[in-house]
């Protein structure tokens, strides 16, 4: 099965995949926090994929806003 990309995820896609990414991405911090985590550069993955789910959920809202300004001319 090919991997899709963020760019070909819909905005409830990409919602769904931004709240799991920063629920796990506060579980390693608490990890983190108390001693517990065994792979660091997990931390690090999971905080671009979230600047990356942020920035394609920021492009959908751009081509909205632009799309409803063209048809309300």
């Amino acid at each position: 099965m090919a991997r899709s990309t963020v760019g070909d995820l819909s905005a409830d896609e990409l919602l769904a995949h931004l709240a799991a990414a920063k629920e796990e991405l506060f579980n390693l911090r608490f990890q983190l926090a108390t001693g517990q985590l065994t792979n660091y550069k997990r931390i690090g993955q999971l905080r671009r994929e979230v600047a990356r789910h942020n920035g394609a959920l920021r492009d959908v809202e751009i081509k909205a806003a632009e799309a409803l300004a063209l048809g309300g001319k």
